[in-house]
């Protein structure tokens, strides 16, 4: 769609909108950059709490100081990344194979793996641990990372896509001698980078997110991610330590996915557009 053909008031409601969201954002960077001797007689010192007079970045070095923060931060990083690679390369092959390769029991296979996203993550989560204790396979980052690679959606979302693509394509790469692996990697891949940053990001804040399964299967701290870490951090230290510690904490966890959209927005308004232009 032509942006230019969209209404005014179109860009007003979405600029407020965006401004709404943005200010507790803000609010909380904020009180995260103020002493805690002051937030804990006011939040409302300059134009609301928005901006942070006086300045400081004691908070966050409380936090790193507090526990396995920066080991926390690592895991996370490891955990979240590799599920996202795993993630993009079993959705990719399996949207392929989905969308562009007629073989028997195909129609049976797609409609099982959709039934994956009517079933919640609670549901499994005794026997995702009971499988991790008999290999005995707990406290360690792979298994953090393991049970985030089958996505269905990533699947749903891959397949669409494929679909999508002209078959005049496949058909000239075909007169050329090419077989499915060298149309998969020099077409198809090439064509799906906006989408597969759109199924990135969506995987990356999922699995960084994720805390149930993080509390649920390691034992040891040193294994925990930054959510679970810092959930024991506030549990502990947040009402002896004060609100700038506690709001220091939530900027730690959110900063990471603010800056990977921020990087990657191109490419996420590319897929967005090439999933509703159909």
């Amino acid at each position: 769609m032509n942006q230019r053909a969209l209404p005014r008031w179109v860009f007003i409601v979405v600029t407020a909108a965006a401004v709404l969201w943005l200010i507790p954002v803000v609010w909380m960077l904020s009180l995260s950059l103020q002493p805690n001797e002051l937030l804990s007689r006011t939040t409302a010192n300059t134009f609301l709490g928005l901006v942070p007079v006086p300045f400081t970045l004691d908070n966050f070095r409380a936090i790193l100081s507090i526990g396995d923060t920066p080991r926390w931060f690592m895991n996370s990083m490891l955990v979240a990344g590799t599920s996202t690679l795993l993630v993009l390369a079993t959705s990719t092959l399996a949207g392929y194979a989905f969308a562009r390769i007629r073989f028997t029991g195909r129609s049976i296979v797609y409609p099982l793996v959709l039934a994956g996203l009517m079933v919640p993550e609670q549901v499994v989560f005794i026997p995702l641990y009971v499988m991790f204790a008999d290999w005995n396979a707990h406290n360690s980052l792979p298994t953090l990372a393991l049970p985030r690679v089958a996505l269905p959606i990533g699947v749903f979302l891959m397949t669409q896509f494929f679909k999508d693509i002209p078959d005049s394509l496949e058909e000239a790469a075909r007169l050329e001698g090419c077989g499915h692996a060298r149309i998969f990697w020099s077409i198809m891949l090439p064509l799906a980078t906006p989408m597969m940053m759109t199924l990135a990001i969506i995987t990356f804040l999922y699995s960084w997110n994720d805390y149930l399964w993080p509390l649920v299967s390691p034992q040891r701290t040193d294994f925990f991610t930054i959510t679970v870490g810092l959930a024991k951090i506030q549990g502990n230290f947040a009402q002896s330590q004060g609100l700038g510690q506690l709001m220091a904490s939530g900027v730690q966890a959110s900063l990471p996915v603010i800056i990977l959209f921020l990087m990657f927005q191109k490419y996420i308004l590319r897929g967005i557009a090439l999933s509703t232009d159909k």
